[in-house]
């Protein structure tokens, strides 16, 4: 098997896994979002300790820790995710799935917005229409929950400053995966003494089928994004763009067809403008790509300056 296909084979998977999710954390109940997120977190260490021993890299974790700055980017990473793991269990709890796949279908166009007022990036005229349309179907849905749709809003803002974060640092995936697992661990096993002292812990106290799903929470993080990683490295970068839309889709369809949540024609009318606005983000970055590969083949520079982003 090439290893294109093997990117790939390893950027569908992640996204599918990270798409069932919502099946995954129904199976928790009766564990409320704050016992799940701290189950996930002090497991999740727990898993890379041992894949980092596999792989014997904690001669690189030392020389990690001993760089303050970068320790202190990880712990602001770690905050991120956590908001977002805490966020996106909270909405598959409260019988919310539609909205957290809205969260992962705006996350390109919040990304976007990142470049603009954090990067200084200049947007190309498509790229601003598609975050003008975006805007317009986040007010749609304003509208039709009575509310902003907030749980989307969290999640989508949380994972692009996550990944801004991430970009700046460029560390190896499962080190800065236990970094940043194991800076919200204290506050994890903290929050489980809490919860065992005041008798609200379910884990060990439902049954072994739900214990054992509780304490897999550290696989079922981790692989996906080893997976993920696996793709990065293999496939374009125009390539792993489109499969991220595989996991809102199926997260999507798990919400309005398993989970039989509603999904009424102003809700509908408001996830088909945030569609529109994701292909016309998607026309635009692969139309960009290609002109950068002519422009690179033909070694004229003009046509790749003019562009980029700056």
């Amino acid at each position: 098997m090439s290893q294109l296909r093997l990117g790939y084979l390893y950027g569908f998977g992640a996204y599918a896994l990270w798409g069932f999710f919502p099946a995954y954390f129904k199976l928790l109940k009766p564990a409320g979002p704050v016992e799940v997120l701290a189950h996930r977190i002090a497991w999740s260490a727990l898993f890379m300790v041992l894949v980092l021993t596999a792989v014997r890299r904690w001669r690189q974790i030392a020389a990690l820790l001993r760089k303050p700055a970068t320790v202190g980017g990880i712990a602001l990473a770690a905050v991120f995710i956590g908001v977002n793991w805490g966020t996106y269990i909270y909405g598959v709890n409260v019988d919310r799935v539609v909205e957290t796949s809205l969260g992962y279908f705006i996350n390109p166009l919040v990304v976007i917005v990142l470049g603009v007022l954090v990067l200084g990036e200049r947007l190309r005229p498509a790229q601003w229409a598609a975050v003008g349309v975006g805007t317009f179907a986040v007010l749609v849905l304003a509208v039709d929950y009575g509310h902003p749709p907030w749980i989307a809003l969290i999640l989508a803002i949380s994972f692009a400053l996550y990944g801004l974060t991430k970009k700046r640092l460029a560390l190896p995936p499962a080190d800065g995966l236990f970094v940043e697992s194991a800076v919200l661990t204290l506050p994890a096993l903290a929050v489980l003494g809490w919860l065992a002292f005041s008798g609200d812990l379910t884990f060990g106290h439902v049954s072994t089928g739900h214990t054992l799903l509780l304490a897999a929470a550290g696989v079922i993080t981790a692989i996906p994004l080893l997976m993920f990683a696996g793709a990065a490295n293999r496939i374009p970068l125009t390539g792993l763009g489109m499969l991220q839309y595989v996991a809102p889709t199926l997260q999507l369809a798990l919400g309005v067809f398993a989970f039989h949540e509603p999904m009424p024609p102003a809700r509908l009318f408001g996830f088909g403008l945030v569609w529109l606005a994701l292909a016309v983000f998607t026309w635009d970055g692969l139309r960009n790509a290609r002109r950068n590969r002519l422009a690179l083949a033909t070694g004229d520079a003009t046509p790749l300056a003019a562009t980029t982003r700056a």
